[in-house]
């Protein structure tokens, strides 16, 4: 722990463009791009450590749910307790980047997930021994400290490949596509680990998974991107007063929404026609369908700037939000199954754009924390979708219309980034160092 909170981070040299050669077809050389970020010396290794400190994000929700249902039979005071975690990480998330950014990834990342793992821990113990139930509040709160990882890789390598947009791009995608896929596998694992060993099985590895990943990641300084000097009047203004960055967080905003109405609805909808047990293989479905997109739409340098492809991502993604909506009230679950995989292929370069222009619109001295602002949103939307998406699973008369609110909040995403876009002045991104 010392050795990594003390080691000064060494920088690594600017990384150069390749030399050109004679390209072959590109049928011949599908993956090149990514075969080309990974030659960076410590990028795979670093990149391994994320992804075992990043699947505990689709674990630790859900092992607390089926922890706490098992322990004291209650849905709502599990949902509440996830909930109360969510608004705490709401609130403190910005504070930790904001530290990150600041003083390094190691010394903050270390000490806050310490902090969270305990937290995760202490609520394990709480509801194992029967503790009042004020007491799982408390402990669920302390994990939103949990730093957010994927930010913190994709801080890196927007420091290692400052100078090249192209390599960004396909960095970018392979970073929601593992995204998609930690939260694919997570919520499985999490139900094999807590329905087949104990209930408290799911969070005691995910709190592990978590410190040892994050450790891992610490403990590669070579692409640690170094503090970026902070001018004195930056460090009290917020990244919510830069210049188009309301309006893109209002985008994502309404994203979340768009996730959090559409796993429960699709939940819902799986209950009624007597497949609740189908309602994670649908669900992926989704992910896979993201996932794939995200990893096709990284294997190539995109035409244009972020700011012109964003609307007309998240004009694909509403249009393509409709699929669900026309399965779930003139098919069946077969049909809502393949449009779920294609209602997919448009989240994840929504996404990777709007990730893109997060990073062009702050001030590398602020970058952890821009980036963890829009997780926030997403965070802030998701809360809001799952609300009205069980709502409307009550009350609208069937499951499948019930549908209607992704493909709003799809909609309402999609006028949001085609106004800000008409209205955002055409300036020069802000340089990545």
């Amino acid at each position: 722990m010392i050795l990594f909170l003390a080691a000064r981070p060494v920088t690594s040299p600017p990384v150069r463009p390749a030399p050109r050669r004679a390209r072959a077809p590109f049928r011949l050389r599908p993956l090149a791009p990514y075969r080309r970020i990974f030659t960076v010396p410590g990028t795979r290794a670093v990149t391994a450590a994320n992804l075992l400190a990043r699947l505990p994000m689709g674990m630790l929700s859900v092992s607390a749910v089926l922890m706490i249902t098992g322990s004291r039979g209650s849905y709502a005071l599990a949902g509440a307790v996830t909930a109360t975690g969510l608004a705490a990480t709401a609130l403190a998330g910005p504070w930790t980047a904001r530290l990150v950014d600041r003083h390094g990834q190691a010394r903050i990342a270390v000490p806050a997930t310490a902090l969270a793992v305990l937290g995760s821990l202490a609520l394990l113990l709480c509801v194992h021994y029967g503790a009042p139930d004020w007491t799982l509040f408390a402990c669920y709160a302390a994990t939103a400290t949990t730093p957010n990882t994927g930010g913190l890789s994709r801080a890196r390598w927007a420091y290692l490949f400052r100078d090249d947009p192209a390599a960004r791009h396909t960095a970018n995608s392979f970073e929601q596509a593992a995204d998609e896929l930690c939260f694919l596998l997570g919520p499985v694992l999490a139900t094999l680990l807590c329905t087949t060993l104990a209930p408290e099985a799911g969070t005691a590895v995910a709190a592990a998974l978590l410190l040892t990943g994050v450790l891992l990641f610490a403990a590669q300084r070579r692409t640690e991107p170094p503090v970026a000097p902070t001018p004195a009047t930056d460090r009290t203004r917020s990244p919510l007063r830069l210049p188009g960055l309301p309006p893109l967080l209002a985008t994502f905003l309404a994203t979340g929404a768009v996730f959090g109405s559409l796993e429960v609805v699709t939940i819902a909808f799986a209950d009624r026609h007597g497949l609740r047990s189908a309602a994670g293989a649908l669900l992926a479905l989704q992910a896979a369908g993201s996932c794939a997109a995200g990893l096709l739409y990284g294997l190539r340098r995109q035409p244009g700037q972020a700011r012109h492809r964003f609307p007309v991502c998240t004009a694909a993604m509403a249009a393509l939000m409709l699929l669900p909506l026309l399965a779930a009230t003139a098919g069946g679950p077969a049909a809502l199954a393949v449009a779920l995989l294609l209602a997919g292929t448009a989240t994840a370069p929504t996404m990777v754009t709007g990730m893109g222009l997060v990073q062009s619109l702050t001030p590398p001295g602020r970058l952890n924390e821009g980036m963890t602002l829009a997780v926030t949103a997403l965070l802030g939307g998701i809360a809001a979708g799952s609300a009205g998406g069980g709502w409307a699973a009550d009350h609208l008369g069937g499951v499948g219309a019930a549908y209607g609110v992704p493909a709003a909040a799809a909609a309402l995403a999609a006028a949001v980034a085609l106004l800000a876009a008409r209205r955002r002045p055409a300036c020069p991104p802000a340089p990545v160092s």
